[in-house]
């Protein structure tokens, strides 16, 4: 992997790293961090692997990632393994933190915190609300979405690689005639994030935080949500949506706490980061499933094994009690492991979870 040309005011000491769908997307993983050669082009080395690898180059977090050439959020890079070795170059056009990012949120998006407690992490966090357009001129009560990753929920001036879109595709929704429903979004931790959205510890990337975040959004955000707003608190109409980390950590809390999260969306989900402990999970101490639906949706190509962790779990959700008919799988050749991908399937995915 060859840097050939980068924007002019890149610092002559940056330090650039290729977050990646190999790594998680960790913007500062030092495996990954590039070195000047003695032309001042920026190198690395990358192992041999199979299937085709997404990639974007930053200066060590998402603020400064690279962009395209007018300085605003550019697609991923894709790289296609091949039996072979071969150098890759490329050339950064921007850096996103040149740009100005627009504000996209729509009226009826809010900020309910800006430091809401987490005492199980003994930390606070940013909570975004969406409220459905009739919230304030009805006294109806809705379902509600907790969703994780907020940052990149609704507002593209927050996001790392662009929004899912979500207050505006609820609102189209509501104007065709779809019901309605309340999102709550809770911003990730940042350097924190891998730790808080896994259960279990990966000895290359943290975690073990897990149980204290979903205990967290079960015992903590969930029943403030449905004391402060008109919810339809039942399981029933609450669901947990999250992608690739936030996958795993929605899926998980998902199956321990049933009588509260009873919809799952789980897009692109991490379950590589530890599958064999999440599999021992789900057999050994999942239970009373059989009124949960998942929908779970990955890119066939997003990575080597995402779409048989999916194929593999189904078979054991079912054994646990799961109606075939409760599951829902869309896998798209196009996917990839992007907000884009996630924003034009959440609509879809939203309506077969709220369908009944």
């Amino acid at each position: 992997m060859k840097i050939t040309s980068v924007p002019k005011e890149t610092p002559d000491n940056a330090r650039i790293f290729m977050a990646n769908s190999l790594n998680n997307w960790t913007p500062n993983d030092p495996d990954f961090e590039l070195k000047k050669d003695s032309d001042g082009n920026y190198i690395l080395q990358i192992p041999e692997n199979e299937g085709t690898l997404e990639y974007k180059f930053t200066q060590g977090n998402w603020e400064t990632a690279e962009g395209d050439s007018n300085g605003n959020n550019s697609d991923n890079r894709k790289l296609t393994f091949g039996k072979n070795s071969q150098t890759i170059e490329n050339k950064i056009l921007s850096w996103e933190h040149a740009a100005t990012k627009k504000n996209t949120a729509t009226d009826n998006v809010k900020i309910l915190s800006e430091n809401f407690s987490i005492p199980q992490l003994n930390t606070s966090r940013r909570i975004w609300i969406y409220f459905p357009p009739d919230y304030f001129t009805s006294t109806k009560k809705y379902p509600v979405i907790y969703m994780q990753d907020a940052q990149n929920l609704f507002n593209d001036a927050n996001s790392f690689s662009g929004e899912w879109k979500i207050d505006e595709t609820l609102n189209q929704l509501f104007a065709e005639g779809h019901k309605a429903a309340i999102v709550v979004g809770i911003e990730n931790g940042g350097a924190e994030r891998l730790n808080e959205y896994s259960p279990w510890n990966n000895a290359k990337y943290g975690g073990g935080k897990g149980d204290a975040y979903t205990e967290f959004l079960a015992k903590t955000l969930k029943p403030y949500i449905d004391k402060s707003y008109r919810t339809l608190p039942q399981a029933k109409n609450t669901a947990l949506i999250g992608s690739s980390m936030g996958g795993l950590i929605s899926f998980y809390a998902g199956l321990k706490y049933p009588e509260k999260f009873g919809k799952l969306g789980i897009f692109s989900p991490s379950f590589w980061f530890d599958f064999k402990a999440l599999n021992l999970y789900v057999n050994k101490s999942a239970k009373n499933l059989k009124n949960t639906h998942f929908y779970f949706l990955s890119g066939t190509k997003e990575s080597e094994n995402m779409v048989s962790d999916i194929q593999t779990m189904i078979p054991v959700l079912i054994k646990k009690g799961v109606p075939a008919v409760h599951i829902k799988t869309k896998f798209d050749k196009d996917g990839t492991h992007s907000e884009s991908y996630w924003s034009r399937e959440f609509g879809a995915a939203y309506l077969w979870l709220f369908k009944n």
